[in-house]
C-alpha cells in the first residue's frame, strides 16, 4: 500500500509542477525551431566537408603507398 501512496504523491507533484511551467509564445517557439534547424544544416555541411577532406587525404596516402 505504501507504493500507491508514494505514486500518488509523485503524480500530484508532477501535476503541480506542470502548472508552473511557462510555455513559450508561438513566435518564440518558431524562432527557436529555426535556430535549431539552421544549426543542424551547418553541422551537416561541416561534417560533409571534413569527411571529404579526410577522404581525399586517405586517397593520397593510399595511392602513395
Amino acid at each position: 500500500m505504501n507504493f500507491f501512496k508514494k505514486a500518488k504523491e509523485y503524480l500530484s507533484g508532477v501535476a503541480a509542477e506542470g502548472k508552473r511551467v511557462s510555455w513559450p509564445a508561438k513566435r518564440e517557439l518558431w524562432e527557436s525551431t529555426l535556430v535549431v534547424i539552421s544549426f543542424i544544416f551547418i553541422l551537416a555541411a561541416t561534417t560533409l566537408v571534413c569527411d571529404k577532406v579526410i577522404e581525399g587525404f586517405l586517397r593520397i596516402v593510399h595511392a602513395g603507398a
